[in-house]
């Protein structure tokens, strides 16, 4: 039976992961030690959603490791070395409000952990498919630079622009703020180039935008739509920052992520980069979506301004697809933000209504 090795595995995109490849008969090992709760608090606590990975699939092996420790990721990734044929990494910190506040403790998890698989890979499974998840966040503000014309609910590029259908990777990621988040993804992210370049091993970088789902924890700092969805349901107050509410984040729902991690893996291209998101099918400002989740609560959000907009965040982000689909043509997005939005509605509703959610 082929093994996979999923980091994150009780995060939005490793759950994800898992489920898809135990399902395609994969023997899957997920790595996960809860991180989240330490960034965002018991709410994003991943520890829920490992117990139902263990309960719907029995054959999954769930280990606490953190990829921070050299030792441990070596020792996991030799004693399944024999069968070892893929290697998810969507284990991080994904907050570059956050990096601020611990840089340090960011860095040794998005850059040194990257760094630990890729050895461990490199000494004792090279052929391996490695797939990173990596961010939009590597172009850091170079996006903000792009003429754009402010319309009633949203910014949009120029008509005719290159980027009109979305930003590719000839986007520079030189003499731009990136965030303390950004700047240790970007050395995650061109060390599985360089391990492909330099050794050979068939790695890819998906640079994504927003990953949703009805799975995803999400928090003020992290998860858009799924923190969104929350506030206009429970009552809470959502503070948009900056911009008028006006930028734009394209959205992609976590089977979509996954279905492209499966397309590669059937035809690896190493060193491969690809940006990742809703494109042109799954996009939506702050406004735009906040007007959605209104509708479908049935009811006004309580919300605030800051007119300070979050450092390095992006104006207008809408993810070129051509790359990918010019090299995997299955490949296309299935969600609308809508869809995206009504689905975690009627997964989660009931449960953050509950008295015992607080």
């Amino acid at each position: 039976m082929p093994t996979a090795i999923v980091t994150g595995s009780g995060g939005l995109v490793g759950s994800e992961s898992v489920r898809s490849l135990v399902e395609q008969g994969y023997d899957v090992i997920g790595l996960d030690n809860d991180m989240r709760a330490y960034f965002f608090g018991e709410e994003a606590s991943t520890a829920a959603t490992t117990a139902q990975l263990r309960q719907a699939y029995p054959e999954f092996r769930s280990l606490e490791v953190d990829v921070r420790d050299a030792a441990a990721i070596d020792a996991v990734v030799r004693r399944n070395r024999g069968d070892l044929e893929l290697i998810v990494h969507a284990a991080g910190q994904p907050s570059h409000d956050w990096a601020a506040s611990e840089p340090q403790t960011d860095f040794a998890i998005n850059a040194n952990g990257t760094l630990n698989l890729l050895e461990a890979a490199r000494r004792h499974r090279p052929e391996a498919t490695f797939i990173f998840c990596s961010t939009n966040k590597v172009y850091g503000d170079r996006p903000n630079t792009l003429p754009l014309v402010e319309e009633e609910t949203r910014l949009e590029i120029e008509p005719g622009h290159p980027f009109s259908e979305g930003i590719d990777t000839t986007m520079s990621i030189d003499r731009s703020t990136h965030s303390l988040f950004g700047a240790s993804k970007v050395a995650a992210d061109v060390l599985v180039q360089e391990y492909a370049r330099y050794f050979g091993m068939p790695t890819a970088c998906f640079r994504a935008g927003c990953l949703t789902g009805a799975r995803h924890a999400g928090a003020a700092s992290h998860g858009f739509l799924s923190y969104l969805m929350l506030c206009a349901v429970t009552g809470r107050r959502y503070t948009v920052f900056g911009y008028g509410g006006k930028q734009v984040r394209d959205n992609l729902h976590s089977s979509d992520v996954v279905a492209a991690f499966t397309a590669f893996h059937a035809d690896p291209r190493p060193g491969a980069v690809y940006n990742l998101g809703g494109g042109r099918v799954s996009n939506c400002s702050v406004l735009e979506a906040i007007a959605i989740a209104e509708r479908i609560a049935g009811r006004p959000l309580d919300r605030a301004y800051d007119p300070r907009p979050r450092k390095g965040d992006h104006r207008w982000w809408i993810s070129d697809l051509a790359e990918l689909q010019r090299d995997y043509p299955t490949f296309a997005p299935r969600y609308g933000v809508e869809d995206l939005l009504r689905e975690i509605h009627e997964v989660k509703a009931e449960r953050w209504m509950a008295p015992s959610s607080g």
